[in-house]
C-alpha cells in the first residue's frame, strides 16, 4: 500500500478532509473482476470513492481522512471479495525468478502445453490422413491435472465470484473447460468395452493452456507499459558522500540517501548520480538530466546551479547543498504523478466498466440459450454442450477491460520519458480535443528575463565607454536589468571601473562615481524630476516605448542625458516555430499577457501572433486571467470552445486550473517544479513551447489506441458469441481467439512506445 495523501474533499462535502488510498491488487482478470472489486471497496464505511485499474492491478481509494483501521478494513474487502490485497511494487519483476533457466511465472503454461501437446496432436494428424487417438484412460490422465491442478485458479475465482453472485472471466472458464472435461468422462464411462468414442478431453485441456498463455503474455506487456515508473525508479541512488560539517562529523561519510537532511553537504563525483536536489557550492560540471526533462543536451553546472536528485554528473567533482530528498524530491514527484496517471480512469473505461457488469451474466443466459436451442434442433448433447463451451470460452471480458488501461499506461510512460508529465487520465483523454490555446508571455513564450535590447549613445559619446560604465554602476545590484547591463557587458568582452560613493535611490536607479565623474542611471521619471533634459536622445527613447521595451538614462549628474538603455524580455527558442505548428493544426491562438498593449504586440509580432485577430490579451493581471479563460470557452455565436492554457504554473495556477487542459511549463533548474506538477493536468518539464503540440500529439494518439482497442476488444465478443453459437468454432478456436484478444490489445497499446515529439 502507498502512503496516503490528504486532500480538501469538494464542495459538496465542506469542512472536511478526503485521504487517498493506492492499494495492491492480486488476481483480477477482467473487467468484471475489476466492477466487483470497487463495489467492495465502495462498501465500507468512510469510502466516498474507488477506482480500480486493471492493466496496474492496483485501486485507488478516496476516504474521509481519520480512520487509523482504514487500511486494514479495505484489504479484508479485497480479501472478502476473492482477491489478493498486496503491497504496491512498481518495478518489481516476477519473471526475475527463475527455475532451471526458465520464469517461474512461465512454468504453468509451460507444463500445461506438455501436457496438452499429446491431447491436440491427434488433430493435427487428421490434416494428414493420420490417426493417432490416444487411449481414452491416457487421455483422462493428461487432461485431468491441467482441467484441476494448473487450472485451480479458474475455479477459486469462479467460486468467490458465486459466493459474491456475479461473474468473472474464470467462471466463464470454469464452466465451459468444465463441461467439456464432464461430457468426455461420461462418454468415456458409459462406453461399451472396446468401443471407440470421440471425446473432448483435448477441447478443454487446450482452451486452460491457451488461456494460461495468453495471461502470461498479458502479464508481459503489462509490466512494458510500467517501464517508464522503473526507469525512473533506477535514477535513485542508494547511497551518498555526506561531507563533515565541522561539528558532529569531522570526516566523510557514506549515508544512505534517505537519511539526507535539507542543508548537507554532499560531494557527487564524475559519473554519478545526484543524489537529492540542491544547488552546486563548489566546482564546475555538466549534467545529464535527460530521464527527467527529456532534454538530451547535458546542462552546465557551476555554483549556485540548482541540480535535480537522479540527474548524471558529468565530467566535474561539484559540492552540492542538499535542498529536498526522498518523497520531497522532484524525482520522487514525477514518478508519483506518472503513478497516479496510469493509476487514474478515463472517462471512457466507466462506460466500458458499466457495459461489463452485466456482461458476464448476458453471456451465461446466452450459452444456455446455445445449448438448449442446439438439443431443441435434434443436436446431440455432446455437440449442444461444444457450442454452449465455445460461447462461455470466446465470450471472456479479459481484453475489455484492458483496452484502455493499457493505451493509457503506454502513452503516460512514454510521454514522461519525453518530458511530458500528464497528471492524470482526464487531462490526456482532453487534450487531443482542445480547440484554442491560450499562453501566458513572460517565462513561457519568452526567457522570462530582461535583457538589453540596445544602447543608444549620445552624439560624441562611444557605446562601449557609455556600456562599461554602466556596468560599474550597476555591478553590485541583484535588480534583473543591473543584472542585465552586467551580462551585455561581459558578452562584449569589456572590463570596468570600480565605482565609488555608491547610492541606491529607491524604485529610481543608482548614481555613484565612475571613472572621476558623478553619474546616474535610473527611470526616465527620476530624471524628469531631477530636469535633466533627454536633448537629442528623445527619439531614441519614443521608438524604444512605441516597442514596448522598458527604458533606462544614462546621465551626467546634473546633465547632460549621455544614453538610452533599452530592456526587453527575448523569445524563447521554437517558441514562433511552436506557434506556426499549433496555427497548423487549426487551433485558435491567444496571448495572454499582463504587460502593455505596446510591449504585448511587439512580441506577438517576433511570435508570429496576429493582434488584429484578437489574438493578443494584453493588461491582464494574474487574478483576472481565470476569467480570459472562461470568456475563450464561451467561444463566439454561443459554440464552446476547448481551451488549454499554458503558463509557468506560479502565478498562471487560476487560469491553468480553469482551463479544460492546463499545461504548466516546468523549468529545468526546477525551481517551481512542483507548483507545476499540482498546478495542471499536465506539466512540460522543459521549458520549450514545441512540447505543447507533443502533449495535444500523444493525447490524440493514445485516444486513437483506446479507440482501437475497444474496438478490437468488442470486435471478438460481438463477432465470436454467434459465430460459436451456430457452431462455427470449437472450443479451442474460441480459446485460441480469447487468449489472443488480450495479446493484440496489450501489443497495440505498447505501439505508444515508439512515438517521438
Amino acid at each position: 500500500m502507498r502512503s496516503m495523501n490528504t486532500t480538501t474533499l469538494p464542495s459538496d462535502v465542506a469542512d472536511a478532509e478526503v485521504c487517498e488510498i493506492d492499494l495492491g491488487i492480486g488476481g483480477m482478470t477482467c473487467a468484471s473482476c475489476v466492477s466487483r472489486v470497487e463495489r467492495a471497496l465502495r462498501k465500507q464505511p468512510g469510502v466516498l470513492d474507488a477506482s480500480v485499474n486493471l492493466a496496474t492491478e492496483t485501486a485507488r481509494v478516496k476516504a474521509t481522512a481519520g480512520d487509523a483501521a482504514l487500511a486494514a478494513r479495505l484489504k479484508r474487502a479485497v480479501r472478502d471479495a476473492g482477491y489478493e490485497p498486496r503491497a504496491i511494487e512498481a518495478d518489481s519483476d516476477p519473471d526475475a525468478e527463475r527455475w532451471l533457466g526458465i520464469p517461474r511465472h512461465a512454468w504453468p503454461v509451460l507444463l500445461a502445453a506438455l501436457l496438452s501437446a499429446p491431447l491436440a496432436l491427434p488433430m493435427v494428424g487428421d490434416l494428414f490422413g493420420k490417426h493417432w487417438m490416444l487411449p481414452a484412460l491416457w487421455q483422462f490422465l493428461l487432461a485431468t491435472p491441467v482441467q484441476f491442478v494448473l487450472g485451480a485458479r479458474f475455479y477459486r475465482a469462479a467460486w468467490h465470484a458465486l459466493k459474491a453472485r456475479t461473474g468473472n472471466m474464470e467462471l466463464l472458464v470454469a464452466i465451459g473447460t468444465t463441461a467439456g472435461w464432464a461430457l468426455s468422462t461420461w462418454l468415456w464411462w458409459r462406453a461399451e468395452p472396446g468401443e471407440m468414442v470421440h471425446l473432448y478431453y483435448e477441447g478443454s485441456a487446450v482452451v486452460i493452456t491457451l488461456v494460461l498463455l495468453g495471461k502470461w503474455l498479458e502479464a508481459r506487456a503489462k509490466r512494458q507499459t510500467t517501464e517508464a515508473i522503473r526507469a525512473l525508479q533506477a535514477l535513485r541512488p542508494e547511497r551518498a558522500r555526506l561531507l563533515p560539517d565541522g561539528v558532529r562529523r569531522t570526516e566523510m561519510v557514506e549515508v544512505p540517501v534517505e537519511e539526507l537532511l535539507p542543508g548537507d553537504r554532499i560531494q557527487v563525483l564524475p559519473g554519478e548520480r545526484f543524489a537529492a536536489d540542491g544547488e552546486v557550492l563548489e566546482g564546475h560540471t555538466q549534467a545529464d538530466e535527460s530521464m527527467l526533462t527529456g532534454e538530451a543536451m547535458p546542462v552546465a553546472k557551476a555554483p549556485g546551479s540548482v541540480v535535480t536528485g537522479g540527474s548524471l554528473n558529468g565530467e566535474g567533482l561539484v559540492v552540492v547543498s542538499v535542498s529536498a530528498s526522498g518523497a520531497q524530491s522532484v524525482l520522487a514527484h514525477i514518478i508519483a504523478l506518472v503513478q497516479d496517471a496510469q493509476a487514474g480512469k478515463a472517462p471512457v473505461q466507466r462506460l466500458v466498466d458499466q457495459v461489463a457488469a452485466v456482461f458476464v451474466p448476458v453471456v451465461l443466459l446466452i450459452g444456455l440459450a446455445t445449448l438448449l436451442g442446439w438439443l431443441m434442433a435434434g443436436a446431440p448433447l455432446e455437440s449442444a454442450m461444444q457450442h454452449a463451451v465455445a460461447v462461455l470460452v470466446i465470450a471472456c471480458p479479459c481484453a475489455l477491460g484492458l483496452a484502455t488501461p493499457a493505451a493509457i499506461m503506454a502513452g503516460t510512460g512514454v510521454a514522461a520519458r519525453h518530458g511530458i508529465l500528464i497528471r492524470d487520465a482526464q487531462a490526456l483523454e482532453l487534450a487531443h480535443r482542445v480547440q484554442s490555446v491560450a499562453f501566458d508571455k513572460t517565462g513561457t513564450l519568452t526567457e522570462g528575463h530582461p535583457r538589453l535590447l540596445s544602447l543608444r549613445a549620445a552624439p560624441g559619446q562611444d557605446d562601449a565607454t557609455l556600456l562599461s560604465r554602466a556596468a560599474a554602476l550597476q555591478a553590485g545590484s541583484a535588480h534583473p536589468l543591473a543584472r542585465a547591463v552586467v551580462d551585455a557587458a561581459k558578452d562584449k568582452g569589456l572590463t570596468w571601473p570600480e565605482a565609488r560613493d555608491m547610492q541606491a535611490v529607491t524604485g529610481r536607479g543608482v548614481q555613484g562615481e565612475v571613472g572621476g565623474a558623478r553619474l546616474l542611471l535610473g527611470s526616465l521619471r527620476w530624471l524628469d524630476a531631477l530636469r535633466i533634459p533627454l536633448g537629442p536622445l528623445q527619439p531614441a527613447v519614443d521608438a524604444a516605448l512605441a516597442q514596448g521595451a522598458s527604458v533606462s538614462v544614462l546621465a551626467h549628474e546634473g546633465g547632460p542625458a549621455l544614453a538610452v538603455l533599452a530592456f526587453g524580455d527575448e523569445p524563447k527558442a521554437g517558441a514562433a516555430e511552436a506557434i506556426a505548428s499549433l496555427r497548423a493544426r487549426g487551433l485558435k491562438l491567444a496571448l495572454v499577457s499582463g504587460d502593455n498593449r505596446a510591449a504585448a504586440e511587439a512580441m506577438a509580432v517576433r511570435l508570429g501572433l496576429r493582434s488584429a485577430e484578437g489574438e493578443v490579451i494584453a493588461e491582464v493581471l494574474p487574478a483576472d486571467k481565470a476569467a480570459v479563460i472562461r470568456r475563450l470557452q464561451q467561444g463566439e455565436h454561443g459554440m464552446p470552445r476547448v481551451v488549454a492554457m499554458v503558463g509557468d504554473g506560479v502565478n498562471d495556477a487560476p487560469a491553468l486550473a480553469a482551463a479544460d487542459v492546463g499545461l504548466a511549463m516546468g523549468h529545468t533548474e526546477g525551481a517551481s517544479a512542483d507548483v507545476a506538477m499540482h498546478a495542471a493536468g499536465i506539466t512540460l518539464m522543459r521549458g520549450d513551447p514545441r512540447l505543447v503540440g507533443a502533449a495535444l500529439d500523444i493525447s490524440r494518439r493514445t485516444v486513437r489506441k483506446i479507440r482501437q482497442n475497444l474496438f478490437w476488444a468488442f470486435i471478438y465478443n460481438v463477432a465470436g458469441i454467434p459465430l460459436a453459437a451456430l457452431g462455427f468454432l470449437n472450443p479451442v478456436v474460441a480459446g485460441a481467439a480469447m487468449a489472443m484478444s488480450s495479446v493484440s490489445v496489450m501489443a497495440n497499446a505498447l505501439l505508444l512506445k515508439r512515438w517521438r515529439p
